[in-house]
């Protein structure tokens, strides 16, 4: 059987195709895949309409304008597409802020009598649906071993965090940010990454929607983590924008950040991805919330302290 034509619109996605060893039958990407690597040669088939390099606060307040219009964030490149003839366009329906999305992908076939690509569609909301988008994937594209093979080798990586965890006397509660202003705690997977990690979640629930935090709710849960997260911010970024949260009246009184424990990590690189490197976003929050236990070497790469 001839290997499949894939367009990928979607990061996670495209890290998924690249694991289950598909990385030839590529032929498109979103603008925003750029791991691993060797995908940043692809045709390029979306854009962003708005100013991304804009603050969260702008950021914001362009996307809550967009969808109250009825405006697509992105924009989906149909005759590129007409040019390369997919078998498959894998997409999403989970956040339309985040990345091309289905009712996208579909608004753009509709558009064209030459592209009759099948749109698969992701749209994890908890840890474990990792194992059923790589699976699914797999199945799908003729490559089920391999797919197998991979749940099985990120599995034994979870477990060994798990088995070593065990031992520890506390689990330190923690926040998770996603968004800087306005605040929002992280939702969807992290917060069972936050309690496989060895951690107590206080904001955010498993498997739904990142909610939006008030400050006053921040200082209630004082909690003796702060891990910045935001969507779609790589490490400088983040220290960037975290001028956003230490401008406040009350945060030089919070516990974590009297006792130093204040982190920064790639969001847009790992937590924001629900693709085959949560579990390093895992082994991430592991590193940073019992040190005593765990030494992966994520710091500097996946994450860092927050200093003044």
């Amino acid at each position: 059987m001839a290997s499949p034509r894939i367009v990928s619109l979607l990061p996670s996605c495209t890290e998924i195709v690249c694991a289950i060893g598909l990385r030839s039958s590529l032929v498109g990407r979103s603008h925003e895949c750029d791991y691993p690597p060797e995908v940043a040669n692809l045709p390029v088939c979306t854009r962003a309409r708005m100013d991304v390099s804009a603050g969260s606060a702008s950021i914001n307040r362009q996307v809550k304008e967009m969808l109250e219009n009825s405006l697509s964030i992105y924009q989906i490149d149909v005759p590129l597409l007409e040019e390369l003839q997919p078998d498959f366009i894998l997409t999403q329906a989970q956040c339309e802020a985040c990345a091309v999305s289905l009712a996208d992908v579909e608004s753009a076939l509709e558009s064209s009598t030459l592209i009759r690509a099948k749109i698969l569609s992701s749209s994890p909301a908890r840890f474990a649906d990792l194992w059923s988008e790589i699976a699914g994937t797999a199945q799908v594209l003729g490559v089920e071993d391999t797919g197998r093979a991979l749940i099985k080798g990120l599995k034994s990586r979870v477990v060994d965090v798990i088995e070593k965890i065990g031992p520890a006397k506390r689990r330190p509660s923690v926040v998770c940010i996603e968004w800087l202003e306005p605040l929002m705690a992280a939702g969807n997977w992290v917060p069972e990454m936050v309690e496989l990690a060895g951690g107590l979640n206080v904001s955010g629930e498993a498997g739904k929607h990142s909610p939006w935090m008030s400050w006053e709710v921040m200082t209630e849960h004082d909690p003796e983590f702060i891990v910045a997260m935001p969507c779609g911010f790589d490490l400088e970024r983040t220290h960037r924008e975290m001028g956003l949260l230490t401008a406040r009246p009350d945060w030089a009184t919070l516990r974590a950040v009297k006792r130093g424990q204040v982190f920064l990590t790639d969001g847009n690189q790992y937590f924001n991805r629900p693709g085959p490197r949560l579990v390093d976003s895992l082994e991430i929050l592991a590193e940073i919330l019992h040190p005593e236990i765990f030494k992966f070497g994520c710091e500097g790469k996946g994450w860092r302290p927050w200093r003044p």
